[in-house]
């Protein structure tokens, strides 16, 4: 996979998702293996220049989180322009400009999906952006604003005529927020309007399988995953491991392989909770154990989503303040998980999960239901 003059040894890419996607994060998924590129939560371009703490602890980052994007959000072209710079010098890999975030804040000061409104404005901005850094920039963006403005296409089309090295697309429309099913035809569109740079789709990717529906359905270089590597941060190897067992057949025609042939068994509970600790120890080495143990307050129900019975352990991990009591409350919700288990560990079959099934496995649902598979982290992406 390349971006311009970045060479990545996968085509998968962690998503930015905001005040879920920092270096402890970044730094688990890459340690599972399996991704090609991570990005920064999104970063306002104003505040990098000003140097503001909090913006710069976004875009924190150590040798190992290593190729690194950073993702920028604004609507100055002069100060885009100087964020850029600024972000290269410090050994960032690629830079990435925000043009899908629907919210409110982002987007009355033109910023985020705003962007998508004004193509002529946007392509400027952008124009002075890559004239200004030598590493790749790229673009994040929606379909269009809502239904009736799908201008994804057109601004693809435009972005790479002033020289973006990649597009980045959600398939849904400003408008829909996380609502409703993703738009494959729609990411397919905006694979056929560009001559020659990649198209990286992206939306409900919980599955190795539903990777794989994307591509053969969008045509799409790449694949960039956010909730569902929240979900669980496996997904990049599983699902690389997966792609690669698969015959290579042309996209456009039906595959030999069954969906679920070839797919790498799930996590056991034994290395969930391995990683769980790990993610902890990353929070407590990046932001010290009280803000880190703070922060980790709504990490852990995310991991717990898969754990069977979970309830005993996400009612005391919200009130956890130290690495202590955190061990604490795990050593005494694996104690009581044991009475859902058989002999060998495993979950009784009247406690288990029905296993995650890729949506083009099933028929659309409502909105309502679908929130409660994918579900939509609360912080400032609640309303996206």
């Amino acid at each position: 996979m390349r971006l311009g003059s970045l060479v990545l040894h996968s085509n998968l890419f962690l998503s930015p998702l905001a005040g879920y996607t920092n270096l402890p994060f970044r730094r688990v998924v890459r340690e599972l293996g399996g991704v090609g590129l991570c990005t920064t939560d999104l970063v306002n371009a104003r505040s990098l220049l000003e140097k503001n703490p909090r913006a710069l602890k976004l875009i924190e980052t150590d040798p190992i989180d290593s190729p690194l994007a950073v993702q920028l959000f604004g609507s100055v072209p002069e100060e885009m322009r100087d964020a850029a710079a600024y972000v290269e010098s410090l050994g960032v890999h690629s830079i990435d400009i925000n043009m899908g975030c629907p919210v409110k804040k982002v987007c009355k000061v033109g910023g985020g999906s705003a962007m998508m409104t004004e193509l002529p404005k946007t392509a400027a901005l952008v124009k002075g952006m890559v004239q200004a850094v030598k590493i790749p920039v790229t673009a994040k963006m929606r379909l269009g604003w809502d239904d009736d403005n799908l201008t994804a296409p057109d601004l693809a089309r435009t972005l790479e005529d002033v020289g973006v090295a990649a597009i980045f697309v959600h398939g849904r429309t400003r408008e829909q927020g996380f609502d409703g099913t993703v738009n494959l035809a729609g990411i397919r569109r905006v694979v056929e309007s560009v001559k020659s740079i990649p198209v990286i789709g992206n939306g409900d990717i919980l599955t190795p399988q539903a990777a794989r529906k994307m591509f053969e359905d969008t045509g799409c270089a790449g694949v960039s995953i956010g909730r569902g590597a929240f979900y669980d941060p496996w997904i990049f190897k599983r699902t690389h491991q997966y792609l690669s067992s698969l015959p290579n057949a042309p996209r456009s025609s039906e595959p030999e392989s069954g969906p679920n042939e070839g797919l790498p068994p799930e996590p056991s509970f034994e290395e969930r909770i391995r990683i769980l600790c790990r993610h902890l120890d990353l929070m407590v080495e990046v932001f010290g154990e009280e803000l880190g143990c703070r922060m980790f307050r709504k990490v852990a129900p995310w991991y717990a989503k898969r754990f069977g019975p979970s309830h005993e352990f996400n009612k005391q991990v919200v009130q956890v303040s130290t690495r202590a009591g955190f061990q604490a409350v795990l050593e005494h919700y694996i104690q009581w998980r044991r009475q859902f288990v058989d002999e060998r560990g495993e979950l009784l079959p009247r406690y288990r999960q029905p296993p995650m099934i890729a949506s083009f496995m099933r028929e659309p649902e409502p909105a309502s239901t679908r929130r409660e598979q994918i579900p939509v982290p609360r912080g400032p992406v609640e309303v996206w």
